[in-house]
């Protein structure tokens, strides 16, 4: 999918003197020189692969940006308005791509973005095994444990959600996993990657994903990515209340400051998750600091 929304020069660049496997992020800033991110590292992009010298990384141009947005819609803006709205585009495969620029505000809702002069491509990727160390910890016999994975942006979370769903249907824990794919991260569109006992709902907020879900679909494990708002509280709390585990994520680079957000206060006092799982990129994106109990004790054995 690269391929479709980049200029052939820098997709050439990026495919034959880069690695690809180990590019996170690419980032073109309107006149500044555009930046990859690998192995949580950043670094410029220049006519023959990377490089840590300004003057010879690639400056990006507003004609550039404007064009890659242009051909991630697949020429039509107005086909992914209701994504701009909300900063990012989602193109088939999982690649996000976040967008800078002008918000038009009317009566206080967005209405669109303008002006667009800068774009965050996230390149999501399949690392098999990645969650591996923690799993054990998560599941028993009779259950899937309640579990947050705390992580702060681009440091795995996604990936490790992805990866854990594949580890049920490997080991043929033939549970029914619900796959809320609020933004279209979760399924790469690749055969296999969500195993053989998903279903999957995307594009919809959690409180319809999962009363529609739970409703008609009956699962057992119910997989989502970035809580955030008062209403996703809501939606687990009516999940948990529904008999249904949950394996979710949050923006947050420790416990301690998760714990401070306000919006989770009822998550931490009525200990809805019994599991907590801490990235972070100490050692590359996915580094698993810990895996800690619903009393935030350190599970031993990590």
């Amino acid at each position: 999918m690269l391929k479709k929304i980049l200029p052939s020069n820098l997709y050439n660049i990026i495919q034959n003197k880069v690695n690809f496997n180990y590019i996170n992020e690419i980032r073109l800033r309107e006149d500044k020189p555009i930046v990859v991110s690998i192995g949580g590292q950043r670094i410029f992009l220049g006519e023959n692969g990377v490089t840590g010298k300004l003057k010879d990384a690639i400056i990006a141009s507003k004609i550039t940006i404007e064009d890659i947005i242009f051909r991630a819609s697949e020429c039509s803006l107005y086909s992914v308005n209701e994504q701009i709205k909300k900063g990012f585009i989602i193109t088939s495969g999982g690649i996000r791509i976040g967008i800078g620029g002008d918000i038009v505000e009317e009566k206080g809702v967005i209405k669109t973005m303008t002006n667009f002069s800068s774009i965050n491509i996230r390149l999501p990727h399949e690392i098999k095994n990645c969650s591996l160390p923690a799993f054990k910890f998560l599941i028993n016999e009779q259950m899937i444990y309640n579990t947050l994975v705390i992580s702060p942006p681009g440091a795995g979370k996604t990936t490790f959600l992805r990866d854990f769903i594949w580890q049920l249907s490997e080991r043929n824990y033939a549970y029914n996993v619900l796959v809320l794919d609020e933004r279209g991260e979760l399924d790469l569109g690749t055969k296999g990657v969500l195993g053989n006992f998903a279903d999957k709902i995307s594009f919809a907020s959690k409180k319809v994903g999962f009363e529609n879900g739970i409703r008609s679909l009956s699962p057992n494990l119910i997989v989502t990515d970035e809580l955030g708002t008062k209403e996703d509280v809501d939606a687990i709390m009516y999940a948990v209340n529904s008999g249904v585990s949950l394996l979710a994520s949050v923006h947050s680079d420790s416990i301690e400051n998760f714990c401070m957000k306000p919006q989770f206060e009822r998550v931490v006092e009525n200990r809805v998750f019994q599991r907590f799982v801490l990235l972070s990129m100490r050692n590359g994106p996915g580094t698993i600091e810990g895996v800690y109990n619903e009393n935030f004790s350190r599970l031993r054995g990590m």
